[in-house]
């Protein structure tokens, strides 16, 4: 596929839909029309489905697997600068109709690469001479390597404690970090794309709006599940600024839209209870919310701001928002490693949102909890930790005595008799 195979048509308002503007260039400031000085509406990208081939959903081979989100080009925008064969992520049963979505199998280890993949392309669209970001972590990483694959620069604003291991995963790429504290992150990215010409891919706006391409790659995930078991019966994502669980729906809308399906999932966004701006919008009754965040070590998804693209999502799903402590994130990360999955802890808050729920409250059928990032992403990781209640891969090994009875002494402490 190539990016004119793509039916995107317009960006249409989502504080207005009767609005729509040109789909070049991506608005990423939001709607300008709908917009005010304390709330930013979102734009989103809109497509000619009526022209769009019912065998796109067909059973895919090795071929379009490996092909990446360019197997689903029709349904995204443009992608005008070559993938890493993101997608395709596996789907694991790990308890009787619960299944994970493992998106740690992406090139960059996290989901974001779906996001990415389709940013960048805006990026090369435009013919910016790079892209700039405001990053804890995964989005930077995913963006320093969608940008080196498009022969772009990358400039990364991340926080000043990051860990050591992603200052190294951004140099590695080429990216230019910038460690600075948080407040300061979104007024410097203005100024450097405004400067310097760089496409922003992560938000500029009061509240959260975003690229308004991004949480098109995030629709590809419901394609996939879609391919396997169909449409479940819910979807629980762990939730910060909301766009991938706005683009998960969206994918289950449009192929009810399709005529593939006949319902769409109730979507769950599962916050840390240390922030949670989705939830307190829910509460409220508003189309996004401000809160306090407090302490959390689920770093990725703490919030102070959110965005309407997940409100949405949760209202017309008939879903729900959760708000998750993290020592139900740790319980859900350690149940996900006797499984063998090793999910970042905020990864986890998927899995802990459905246990949260009181025994009869959850949903009947499959459910899917989306895994969005590998435990390597975790700050604590390789720190030397060594409480065990911090949760999996966060313990240090101790150098043992090389003699059998000391081996024997270790193994019998762990359980394993003989």
């Amino acid at each position: 596929m190539t990016a004119g195979d793509s039916l995107a048509t317009v960006q249409r308002s989502m504080g207005d839909p009767s609005l729509v503007h040109p789909l070049w260039p991506p608005l990423t400031q939001g709607c300008p029309s709908t917009s005010t000085a304390e709330l930013a509406y979102p734009v989103e990208v809109d497509y000619a489905y009526d022209q769009a081939d019912p065998g796109l959903f067909a059973p895919a081979g090795g071929a379009a697997r490996s092909a990446g989100l360019d197997r689903w080009a029709p349904l995204l925008p443009p992608l005008g600068a070559p993938g890493l064969g993101e997608g395709h992520t596996p789907l694991v049963p790990v308890a009787d109709g619960v299944y994970v979505k493992d998106e740690s199998r992406n090139p960059t280890w996290s989901h974001k690469d779906r996001l990415n993949r389709c940013t960048v392309a805006a990026a090369a669209g435009v013919g910016a001479p790079g892209v700039v970001v405001a990053s804890s972590g995964n989005h930077g990483a995913s963006a320093a390597a969608y940008a080196a694959r498009a022969g772009l620069r990358c400039v990364v604003l991340a926080p000043p404690e990051m860990p050591a291991a992603l200052d190294a995963f951004l140099h590695a790429y080429g990216a230019v970090v910038l460690p600075v504290a948080q407040e300061a992150r979104w007024p410097l990215m203005r100024r450097i794309s405004d400067r310097l010409g760089l496409h922003p891919v992560s938000n500029l706006t009061v509240t959260h709006t975003g690229h308004p391409f991004g949480p098109e790659g995030y629709k590809t995930i419901a394609y996939e599940i879609f391919a396997e078991i169909g449409v479940p019966e819910a979807v629980f994502v762990p939730t910060g600024y909301g766009e991938c669980l706005f683009g998960v729906w969206k994918g289950f809308a449009e192929l009810r839209r399709l005529g593939l399906s006949g319902t769409v999932p109730r979507m769950f966004a599962c916050e840390p209870a240390a922030g949670g701006p989705l939830a307190a919008a829910v509460r409220q009754g508003v189309p996004a919310a401000r809160v306090s965040c407090g302490p959390t070590d689920a770093y990725s998804i703490a919030c102070a701001v959110g965005g309407y693209r997940g409100v949405r999502a949760v209202r017309e799903s008939g879903g729900g928002a959760l708000l998750v402590t993290d020592r139900q994130m740790r319980e859900a990360r350690q149940e996900l490693a006797r499984q063998g999955i090793w999910a970042e802890l905020a990864g986890a808050a998927s899995l802990a949102g459905l246990r949260s729920l009181p025994a009869g409250g959850a949903p009947e059928g499959p459910v899917v909890c989306v895994s969005t990032s590998s435990g390597f992403k975790d700050r604590s990781v390789g720190s030397g930790f060594k409480d065990r209640a911090a949760g999996i891969g966060t313990t240090a090994s101790e150098v043992i005595e090389p003699t059998w009875e000391e081996a024997y002494r270790r193994l019998r402490a762990a359980g394993l008799e003989g």
